[in-house]
This record gives C-alpha cells, sequence and structure tokens, in this order.
C-alpha cells in the first residue's frame, strides 16, 4: 500500500524530513535526484534520524553520530549495529508515497 507522505520540497534544506504514514513515523531523504525512507527512530538510542545530518546516502544519529546507509538500511557506523528498516518510495502528483506493508 502507497501512502502520500511529503512533498519533495520539504527536503530542499536538510534532505532530510520526518513524516508520519499509516501510522508510521518515518525520515525521507533525497539523495542525488533520488528518494528514500527509513523508519524514523535509530535502532541504537531512541532518537530521531529525520533530526540527524545526512552526508551522501549516510545520515548520522544527533544522539550518539552513529550512521546508516539511507539507500540499504545497513548500520555502517559504531555504535550503531542494528539495520534499520527501510520502505520503498515514488513520487506521484507532487508528493512523495511511502510503501508500506500488508496494507498498513
Amino acid at each position: 500500500t502507497w501512502a502520500p507522505a511529503i512533498p519533495p520540497s520539504d527536503l530542499e534544506e536538510f534532505g532530510v524530513a520526518a513524516a508520519t504514514v499509516g501510522g508510521l513515523k518515518v525520515a525521507l531523504y533525497a539523495v542525488d535526484g533520488e528518494y528514500y525512507a527509513t523508519a524514523d527512530l535509530c535502532t541504537h538510542g531512541a532518537a530521531s534520524l529525520a533530526d540527524g545530518f545526512l552526508d551522501g546516502e549516510l545520515i548520522e544519529c544527533p544522539l550518539h553520530q552513529g550512521t546508516f546507509n539511507v539507500k540499504t538500511g545497513a548500520a555502517v557506523g559504531a555504535p550503531c549495529s542494528v539495520a534499520v528498516r527501510t520502505f520503498p518510495v515514488k513520487l506521484e502528483g507532487g508528493l512523495l508515497h511511502v510503501g508500506l506493508p500488508g496494507g498498513a
């Protein structure tokens, strides 16, 4: 199920923004003209990834500076070691839509 989230213009300033879609909090990212989404909660410490610093395809958690690859969800920088969940994203009708599992 695809759920509307935010317009791509919300990503212009920092490359990352938070949204709630289908009851889930997600972080959306713009990287090299493509869009990605992950769960918004760091798997190491309860911090919003949308509040982090996006450097290329890596998002740095604002709490302990661990990093995740926004394309794959992989934890790539300590102290993070557990991947963050990813979701498909598409641009349709001027809004980014996030693909949610099981009709959420």
